[in-house]
């Protein structure tokens, strides 16, 4: 018996080896494929292109293949033509004997340069840190000076610093107060005295989300409009600094919803008398003010005044010798007036200044209106059941041409696929309203300074990119690139994702997505799945185009060790009317999960091969809030999550939560409902908490282990010291711990 037992054994461990052997292979190659994937957009060659406009408005030049084959193409336009700009053999010939040896690279030995002269026939470059200056005519070459130490330190601004319209000065912060260096010699001269720590002038500093608006120069460079913050009694969290030799802690700044607000004063300062004008923005407290510039005259200041609550936005000029106020347009919204104005894409001051272009969704549609400077409104010139809108952070009114009398524009309007971006023109009198690009999916537009040209970038999820040369009425001349994706096919066994449509949980409302699957994917076989979320009210993660756009990226990654991975964009969020984006208003944490388990049924029912047994859920942020609350909410539907960035929800930053929530003073029962605190009791799968230890979020995650340890709930967390909420702020090793870390816990957990 003992012999026949031992040949037992034998025999079954020359069976389960070799499929043990190859499972780890074939888990090795998935892992392989997984790291690949995370760097898809060095798979992708070309599709994209950096115009440089030239002195006539309509030809430019740009730069390809490099470094190794770099051509600089130029284009003209007007001629539909495309040739070299530089002889590639005689720039080489030219450089040798000053370099003392063949300049590197078959190609130009430069992808950049300047134009010296008006008549562009000799340019300025640099190759192995010396400058030279080329004569485009004859090819004859000098080398010039290098600029001192002191000469570039004079003349190239540092970071943060503003030039002057007439480049004699930069504008920069010194302990709290506004300076100026004088580009002439250097000198920096201090123009205010009473700034202190929490009472500051300036810019670009981060109070938690409330940035100080970036200052404005008058169009004669004497005068500068600048903000001051006084965030003195705005509460501060702290941040332990740990891996210091003897630990630290530094205090941040951090409103948090329904608590003391930062105030912003608004000023232009006179820098020949160092005078200072208080411009009057209201009584009113809690505002948020962006500057938007000067009426080409220099006669007023132009800004935006917001409530705190997001309910009213004021168009304001500003006279900048009393600092008297106007307003001049006003728009309101009984739940909140839309974000685009908060990067100064919802004004365009048309070239007389006298008359402005201003983005509304007054009806429900964000459309384009046509106002004078005195807040008369001259015409509508857009309308129709769709927005007005674009991709993210690019501006949406790309274009005006007031000689001949149109408005270019992006706008969400194929109702057969609402997150399409097209190209629109309309003219000045709101008629001949023309759809110019016609090809499905996202269109990135970039006219000439002529106005008579523009670039017409487009892809799909699953075409890549095409750049396109196109006359102002849409005509097609010639096409400049397409991506190559010949190594996604080959090294990653590319194949494109696929998109979908579901009913959101009321049953009605048609929700759009991604679907990823594995690199071999075998219908027959069961995979389980993993629901990458966001479901933020201000952003969305399907973006219709062949993108290197972190969640596209993740997604596709995780689905090649054995996964399918998708994307969807719920009920709340943008780019598809008031209306819908309404639904979260005060409501948070509402419907965000039922739309998505909705979405995940009805994906399985449809495809067998998606497994419900095993259903993971990841995201960031948002994200990180919502993961944790499909574990809380749907706790039999969600089995695995990894929740990054913040979870709890609870509290949260005043000017996020505030614009959809309202005060926790008078919406108790929204915020209360919104908290995942409340919910700890509720956790039945595997739960990995993911946060920063410099991340103001940090206590918010501290409670939620404790809620979860008094409910008794096991829960992983994973700390990175010293890291910020932002991941794009994380140096290269957190970023590839935590990609690994996602990983290993989805294959640990899901088993794929």
């Amino acid at each position: 018996m003992k012999r026949d037992f031992f040949l037992l054994v034998v025999l079954c461990l020359a069976v389960i080896a070799p499929l043990v052997r190859a499972q780890e292979s074939e888990q090795s190659e998935r892992e392989a494929m997984y790291y690949r994937y995370l760097e898809f957009a060095s798979y992708v060659k070309g599709g994209s292109i950096e115009p440089h406009w030239m002195a006539d408005g309509s030809s430019f030049w740009y730069a390809e293949g490099a470094p190794a084959h770099t051509v600089i193409w130029k284009i003209d336009s007007k001629a539909n033509s495309k040739i070299p700009l530089f002889d590639t053999a005689r720039v080489h010939e030219a450089l040798t004997p000053l370099l003392g040896h063949e300049p590197p690279y078959q190609g130009l030995p430069f992808e950049e340069f300047t134009f010296v002269d008006d008549g562009e026939k000799a340019v300025k470059f640099a190759v192995e840190d010396k400058e030279f200056i080329l004569q485009l005519d004859t090819y004859s070459i000098t080398r010039v000076p290098a600029l001192s130490k002191e000469e570039r330190s004079r003349l190239v601004p540092q970071q943060g610093e503003v030039p002057s319209p007439d480049g004699r000065w930069f504008a920069f912060i010194r302990d709290y107060n506004l300076w100026l260096r004088s580009t002439t010699d250097g000198r920096s001269v201090q123009l205010t005295t009473d700034g202190i720590e929490d009472y500051k002038w300036g810019w670009g500093e981060r109070i938690g989300w409330t940035i100080g608006p970036w200052p404005k120069w008058s169009p004669d460079s004497f005068k500068l409009a600048i903000a001051k913050l006084d965030s003195r009694q705005v509460p501060k969290r702290p941040v332990v600094h740990w891996l210091k030799p003897v630990e630290e802690v530094e205090w941040v700044l951090f409103p948090r919803a329904g608590g003391p607000f930062p105030q912003t004063e608004l000023f232009i300062v006179d820098i020949l008398a160092k005078r200072q004008v208080r411009v009057d923005i209201g009584e009113e407290p809690d505002q948020y003010i962006y500057l938007l510039g000067w009426r080409p005259d220099g006669s007023e200041l132009l800004f935006l005044r917001r409530d705190r609550l997001y309910r009213k936005l004021d168009l304001m000029a500003a006279d900048p010798a009393t600092g008297s106020a106007r307003v001049v347009v006003t728009e309101t919204q009984k739940t909140f007036v839309g974000s685009h104005f908060n990067a100064n894409r919802g004004f365009t001051l048309l070239e007389d200044g006298k008359r402005f272009i201003w983005m509304s969704e007054r009806d429900g549609w964000n459309h384009l209106y046509l106002y004078d400077i005195d807040g008369n409104l001259i015409r509508r010139l857009t309308e129709g059941s769709f927005p007005v809108s674009g991709l993210n952070n690019q501006r949406w009114l790309v274009a005006v041409d007031e000689e001949a009398g149109w408005v270019y524009f992006t706008a969400y309007g194929d109702r057969q696929r609402p997150y399409d971006t097209h190209l629109y023109r309309v003219n000045l009198e709101g008629k001949e309203f023309t759809r110019l690009t016609q090809a499905t999916g996202w269109h990135g537009i970039q006219f000439s300074p002529s106005k008579e040209f523009f670039l017409d970038t487009h892809s799909t999820p699953a075409r890549p990119l095409v750049v396109e040369l196109r006359r102002a009425d849409g005509t097609l001349l010639q096409t400049l690139s397409r991506a190559n994706i010949d190594a996604l096919k080959e090294e990653l066994q590319w194949s494109p994702p696929e998109e979908f449509v579901v009913k959101a949980a009321d049953g009605k409302t048609d929700l759009y997505g991604l679907l990823y699957k594995p690199y071999d994917f075998d219908p027959n076989k069961k995979y389980p799945v993993i629901d990458w979320i966001y479901a933020g009210a201000q952003g969305n993660l399907v973006w219709p185009t062949f993108t290197a756009h972190w969640p596209v990226v993740h997604a596709q990654a995780l689905a090649q060790l054995g996964f399918v991975t998708f994307l969807v964009d719920g009920r709340g969020t943008p780019k598809r009317g008031k209306a819908f984006q309404d639904l979260v208003y005060g409501n948070l944490g509402r419907y965000e999960i039922p739309d998505h388990v909705a979405t995940l049924k009805q994906l399985a029912a449809q495809r067998p091969y998606i497994d419900l047994s095993r259903v993971g859920i990841y995201g960031y942020s948002a994200g990180g809030y919502n993961t944790l609350r499909a574990l809380l909410l749907a706790p039999d539907v969600y089995h695995v999550g990894i929740a990054g960035g913040g979870s709890s929800g609870r509290g949260g930053h005043s000017r996020y939560k505030e614009r959809y929530m309202g005060l926790p003073q008078t919406n108790k029962e929204g915020y209360e409902y919104g908290s995942n605190l409340r919910l700890a009791g509720n956790l039945k799968g595997k739960l990995l908490l993911i946060i920063g230890t410099s991340d103001p979020r940090f206590s918010g995650d501290m409670k939620m282990v404790e809620a979860l340890i008094r409910a008794g709930k096991p829960y992983d967390l994973l700390v990175f010291p010293e890291q910020p909420h932002a991941t794009s702020e994380w140096p290269t090793v957190s970023m590839r711990y935590m990609q690994e870390a996602i990983r290993r816990y989805f294959q640990e957990h899901l088993k794929p």
